[in-house]
């Protein structure tokens, strides 16, 4: 980047942080704080180990040294500006969950289908937490990372105290890891062709089971109606190229999924021993929901190395971004939102916060982007934008300042 670049960048940061009423976190006077400057650019240094007694304090710092790159931790200390972490003593930790499109299989390259994608993980999440684990919507809140993901704060009394251990295993929990197969199908007695017979019996959990167990309920119920609606010979070519199911038992399910009692057998839990080897075709449908239907969670990324390592919410020390603050990669708002306010959160516009005067910058390669309801189709070489998409692309690396890239 550019000094020149860096320095348009620092200006419009700075404009916004005068201009912003900066809302500090619970319990401010007992978090560590840490900060990745302007000033230092093009090196990549975190000021961290810093602390503040009031609001005004933060906001004053926050105003004079202009961060590109602002984070608070998740936990709580009782001496958080002391310079290592052995001495800062520690008090517990928020619950914290980081969703990023990094950690997603098959994440589409578009930033914006990215983000779109990251929100149904995100979303999926949040379910969790609300049904499986009973939190109240006031002690979660979703904030938009600024970047390509969510960040989940739980700040219920009870998870405080939690160890890495603890979190681990709700990280566990979360992702599905370690879930048996066999805990959705029963050894039973079934009536075979030469009598009564040992059998492996599907027996789905039923619809008002919890955890797990519910959720797996819903998937088959989804997935049964999904194959209903379908003709018969897309059926069937769905089904069979799930692994181990095969031409033959997929035509042979297609029509027992016709019977008209077929979803009320699903949601009481009965035997869905449908046909001889039903269960043949049962359970790789479970185990691949059970491989899909948990939640990809993000990991921690040392902020100085750059390096990942465990999950996020297992680190207890971890630092987050400070809501509110900008993001320094992109520009966007690093955005606090209630529960139900996620659905209608498009970060692409809610998250941007610089106006549309023109701007010439130069691009290094080709871009498109689509920001404020408006898309761009950018070639290599100058160009003029508005403001926020200026602002954008040279946050991104993605273009510089001016007319020349040099």
């Amino acid at each position: 980047m550019k000094p020149e670049t860096a320095k348009f960048l620092r200006s419009r940061f700075r404009e916004y942080y005068l201009e912003e009423s900066l809302e500090a976190p619970p319990s401010l006077e007992k978090r560590e704080w840490g900060f990745i400057l302007f000033d230092d650019m093009p090196k990549f240094v975190m000021r961290r180990h810093k602390s503040f007694l009031t609001r005004s304090e933060l906001i004053d710092y926050v105003r004079t040294s202009v961060p590109a790159h602002a984070y608070h931790s998740a936990a709580l200390y009782e001496r958080p500006g002391a310079p290592s972490m052995r001495e800062k003593g520690w008090l517990g930790a928020d619950l914290i969950f980081d969703l990023d499109a990094d950690h997603l299989r098959n994440a589409p390259t578009s930033y914006n289908e990215m983000l779109d994608l990251v929100k149904v993980e995100t979303e999926k999440l949040l379910d969790f937490l609300l049904d499986d684990f009973g939190f109240a919507e006031e002690d979660v809140r979703v904030v938009f990372s600024g970047g390509r993901g969510y960040h989940i704060h739980v700040r219920d009394p009870q998870v405080l105290d939690l160890g890495s251990g603890e979190r681990r295993e709700i990280v566990d929990y979360l992702s599905g890891r370690g879930l048996d197969i066999n805990r959705f199908i029963s050894e039973g007695q079934a009536e075979g062709d030469f009598g009564v017979e040992t059998a492996g019996v599907i027996r789905c959990s039923p619809a008002d089971s919890a955890g797990w167990g519910k959720r797996v309920n819903r998937s088959m119920i989804t997935f049964v109606e999904q194959m209903r609606a379908l003709e018969e010979k897309e059926a069937v070519k769905v089904l069979s190229s799930v692994e181990g199911i095969g031409r033959r038992n997929a035509f042979k399910f297609r029509q027992s999924l016709m019977r008209y009692d077929i979803l009320e057998r699903i949601r009481n839990g009965e035997s869905l021993d449908l046909f001889r080897g039903s269960s043949k075709v049962w359970k790789p449908l479970i185990e691949g929901y059970l491989e899909e239907g948990g939640v990809h969670l993000g990991f921690s990324r040392d902020l100085e190395s750059g390096e990942t390592d465990e999950p996020v919410t297992t680190d207890v020390k971890r630092l987050i971004r400070f809501p509110l603050s900008l993001h320094g990669g992109t520009g966007l708002r690093v955005t606090p939102l209630s529960v139900e306010g996620l659905e209608s959160f498009e970060p692409l516009r809610d998250a941007v916060v610089f106006g549309s005067r023109p701007v010439g910058v130069c691009l290094r390669t080709p871009f498109e982007l689509e920001m404020q309801g408006e898309s761009f189709d950018l070639d290599e070489g100058p160009a003029e934008l508005p403001l926020y998409a200026a602002v954008f692309l040279t946050a991104r690396k993605v273009a510089e300042l001016g007319k020349a890239l040099d």
